[in-house]
């Protein structure tokens, strides 16, 4: 099934915002099952209001293509960090009952 951009409607502002189908591959990759219900703008301003704090993003190098990426987290220990295309591959080959080389996740 193709997957295309949707105008959805914010329950704060009212205001229409784009969800792309790409932010809807990642809803169905996770078994998300509710669609989002505020803009980005009202999101950040609700977590704003509860007190969370924003993910604090670190630019790293795929251990697996060596492509530069950005990750929610600080990298610690000297664990190989991955891309997320390279995380679900390696993710995928776990489940299949593969196994990694010799680097520690």
């Amino acid at each position: 099934m193709q997957l295309e951009d949707k105008t959805l409607t914010c329950r704060e502002c009212n205001d229409p915002f784009t969800w792309t189908a790409g932010e809807q591959l990642f809803y169905r990759e996770r078994d998300l099952i509710n669609i989002p219900a505020r803009c980005p703008k009202c999101r950040a301003q609700r977590k704003a209001r509860l007190g969370l704090p924003d993910r604090a993003m670190t630019e790293v190098i795929c251990a697996e293509c060596r492509q530069t990426t950005t990750v929610p987290f600080v990298p610690r220990n000297g664990n190989p960090v991955y891309c997320s295309m390279c995380y679900d591959k390696i993710k995928n080959r776990i489940r299949s009952g593969g196994h990694l080389s010799s680097t520690p996740i």
